[in-house]
C-alpha cells in the first residue's frame, strides 16, 4: 500500500509523508503540509505558486527537455514531430517550422485516442467475439458430423462382417484422424483469436486508464494500433469428409468399401473492419450530362505517365525520367523528389497519412518519402535456382486500411498477382480464381490497381485488355472487356481509379475516353472532354477527376460528377 495512504485514504504530504497534506505547489504538482512549506519555497530556481489544496486545478505534467534543464516542453515541433522547450524556440534551431502549442498537440491527440477506444468497443472487439462465437459452434458440431460418418462407416462393416474388420477398422481411424486435425484446427484458430481479444481488452484497459490520467506524457507517447486490429483473424473454412458406400465384391473388398474424402481446411483472408469514416455513406452525386474541364497542369515531362492526388490543388506525378514533381493547379512546381535508385518509377501512390510512395522495378522495391527522405519498405527478392521465380513490382495503392496492394510480373513476364502488405510483411497473394486459372494475364509492364469503396480490388490488365474485379478476399466478381459502342480501337485500359459513389474509372488509351463503371461492372457511360492519350487517373476527396496525358505531358482537372 502507498505509504502515504491511511486505513482511511488520507492524501499526506509529498515531502514528509506523515502529516496529511493542505498546501498544493501548482509550478511544481507537488502536495504539501503546511509544515513543509518552507523548505519548499527554500528552493529559490523557480517562481513557485503555493495555494489551497482545494483550489488548485489541474497541472499538466509537461515532458522535460532532454536538452535543456528544469524546462519543460511546452510546444511541439511540427516539422521536427518532437516536443521543445522555450530555450529550444529561441537558439533558432526550428526557425520556420511550425510550432503549436503542447496541449493543443496533445488534445488532438487525445481525440485519436478516444476515437480508437470507440473503435476498439464499438466496432472491432464485438466481431472478434462473434467469430470466437461461431467457431465454438462449430466446434459444437463435430461430434454430430464425425458421428455420422462413423456410424456409416460401421454400417459397412457389419455387411461385410468379419472379411473387412481391418477395413473398418482403419476407416475410423482414419475419420478419427481427421477429426482430430479438424479439432486442432479450430482450436488453434480459437486461441489465434482469444490471444487477439485479451491484447484487445488490455489496449482498452490502458486507453481507459490514459484517459482517465492526467499525465500527458502517456497520452502524447500514445501509438495507436487500431489498424493492426482492423484486419480480422484468417477464417478457417473446413469441408467435411463423406463417406461412400459400395456394393460388395468380396474379392475386391478394399477397393468397394467406400472412400473418405479428405479434410479440406482452408484460411482465408480475414475481413478488414471497415473504419468510421468508410462505414459513413456519401451523399449521392450524380454524373454529369456534360463533363466539365476545370483545370489544366503542364508537368514539364517528356512523357507522362501517373498522377496521384495529394489535396483538390495538389497532385504528385510521375513521367519517364527519375523525378516525381508535387505541382499546383496553376502548374507551380511545389517540390520533386528523384528517385534512389536514379531510375524512372514504375507507379507512384499517397498513403492515408499524405506521404509519397512509388515502386521501383529496376531494383524490385517499394519505397516510401517522408519529410523528403526515402526509405525502402517492400524489397521482393532475386530469384535463384531452376524453380525459384523471381518478381518486379508494378503498379501500387494504398488500401482503406493503410496497407498496400502491389501488382507485379514475374521476371519473364509469365506470370503476375497481386500481393497485399503490412508495412513489408505479406499478408495475402491473389493470383487464382477457385479453378486454379490464372486471374490475370501477363502483364506486360503496363498495369494499374485501385481498391474501391466497398474493398474490390480493381485492375487494369493491359495484357489481357480486360479489368478484372475481385473482392477482398481475392475472389473474382466479375471482369470488364470494354464497351462495343463507338471506339476506334479495342480496349485498352491503362490508369485506373474509384470514387466517393463506388464508380469504377478507367483510362482507354487508344480510344481517348474515359469509362465509367458501377461497382458490379455495368458500363455507365464515357468521358472524352478532348483528351489525348489518357494514362495516369486519379480522384480527389470532392470527386473530380484528374487525367494524365502520356504525349501532351497535361494532366487534366474533370468534373463530372
Amino acid at each position: 500500500m502507498d505509504p502515504r495512504r491511511s486505513a482511511q485514504e488520507v492524501l499526506l504530504c509529498d515531502l514528509c509523508e506523515t502529516v496529511p497534506l493542505q498546501i498544493h505547489c501548482g509550478v511544481c504538482n507537488i502536495n504539501l503540509c503546511k509544515a513543509c512549506v518552507g523548505e519548499h519555497l527554500s528552493d529559490s530556481s523557480k517562481q513557485h505558486n503555493i495555494m489551497p489544496y482545494l483550489q488548485r486545478k489541474s497541472t499538466p505534467n509537461y515532458p522535460k527537455c532532454p536538452h535543456h534543464a528544469n524546462e519543460d516542453c511546452k510546444h511541439h515541433c511540427e516539422k521536427c514531430d518532437i516536443p521543445v522547450c522555450i530555450t529550444c524556440i529561441s537558439s533558432g534551431k526550428h526557425k520556420g517550422h511550425e510550432l503549436v502549442e503542447f496541449l493543443e498537440k496533445v488534445r488532438a491527440k487525445t481525440q485519436n485516442l478516444q476515437n480508437d477506444l470507440e473503435e476498439l468497443e464499438i466496432r472491432i472487439y464485438p466481431r472478434y467475439e462473434e467469430m470466437a462465437s461461431n467457431v465454438q459452434t462449430e466446434k459444437a458440431k463435430i461430434e454430430t458430423n464425425y458421428g455420422i460418418l462413423t456410424t456409416a462407416a460401421e454400417q459397412e462393416g457389419e455387411i461385410l462382417h468379419r472379411e473387412i474388420t481391418a477395413i473398418v477398422n482403419q476407416r475410423k481411424s482414419d475419420i478419427q484422424e481427421m477429426k482430430n486435425k479438424h479439432l486442432s484446427t479450430l482450436n488453434k484458430n480459437t486461441d489465434e483469436i482469444t490471444q487477439k481479444i485479451t491484447e484487445l481488452k488490455q489496449i482498452i484497459s490502458d486507453l481507459n486508464s490514459i484517459l482517465e490520467s492526467n499525465d500527458v506524457s502517456l497520452t502524447s507517447t500514445y501509438k495507436s494500433r487500431n489498424s493492426e486490429f482492423r484486419t480480422l483473424p484468417p477464417k478457417v473454412r473446413v469441408t467435411l469428409p463423406g463417406f461412400t458406400p459400395q456394393k460388395i465384391n468380396t474379392g475386391q473388398l478394399r477397393e468397394m468399401f467406400g472412400s473418405l474424402s479428405p479434410l479440406s481446411i482452408n484460411r482465408e483472408h480475414g475481413d478488414t473492419v471497415k473504419s468510421a469514416e468508410a462505414v459513413s455513406s456519401p451523399p449521392f452525386k450524380p454524373l454529369l450530362d456534360d463533363p466539365r474541364l476545370t483545370a489544366t497542369i503542364d508537368t514539364g515531362y517528356g512523357e507522362l505517365r501517373s498522377v496521384r492526388c495529394l489535396s483538390e490543388d495538389q497532385v504528385w506525378t510521375h513521367g519517364a525520367d527519375n523525378t516525381m514533381k508535387l505541382l499546383d493547379l496553376q502548374s507551380k512546381l511545389l517540390t520533386s523528389i528523384k528517385t534512389k535508385s536514379g531510375n524512372a518509377p514504375h507507379d507512384i501512390e499517397v498513403t492515408r497519412d499524405g506521404d509519397l510512395v512509388y515502386t521501383d522495378d529496376s531494383n524490385k522495391t517499394v519505397n516510401l518519402v517522408k519529410n523528403k527522405q526515402i526509405h525502402t519498405v517492400i524489397t521482393l527478392q532475386k530469384g535463384w535456382g531452376p524453380f525459384r521465380q523471381s518478381w518486379l513490382p508494378l503498379s501500387v495503392c494504398c488500401t482503406a486500411s493503410n496497407e498496400l496492394l502491389v501488382a507485379m510480373t514475374s521476371d519473364d513476364v509469365k506470370q503476375s498477382k497481386v500481393v497485399r502488405y503490412s508495412g513489408s510483411t505479406a499478408k495475402q497473394t491473389i493470383q487464382f480464381d477457385d479453378q486454379g486459372s490464372a486471374l490475370y494475364s501477363y502483364f506486360d509492364y503496363i498495369i494499374y490497381i485501385c481498391e474501391n469503396r466497398n474493398l474490390d480490388i480493381c485492375v487494369a490488365d493491359y495484357g489481357g485488355r480486360v479489368v478484372v474485379v475481385v473482392n477482398q478476399s481475392g475472389k473474382l466478381r466479375f471482369r470488364y472487356n470494354g464497351h462495343p459502342s463507338n471506339i476506334k480501337q479495342s480496349f485498352d485500359p491503362r490508369g485506373i481509379t474509384t470514387d466517393s459513389q463506388s464508380h469504377i474509372l478507367i483510362a482507354d488509351y487508344w480510344n481517348d475516353r474515359i469509362h465509367i463503371l458501377d461497382q458490379d461492372g455495368q458500363f455507365l457511360r464515357y468521358i472524352k472532354c478532348d483528351l489525348r492519350a489518357p494514362w495516369g487517373l486519379c480522384v480527389d476527396i470532392s470527386d473530380n477527376l484528374f487525367v494524365a496525358e502520356e504525349f501532351t505531358a497535361k494532366v487534366k482537372k474533370i468534373q463530372y460528377l
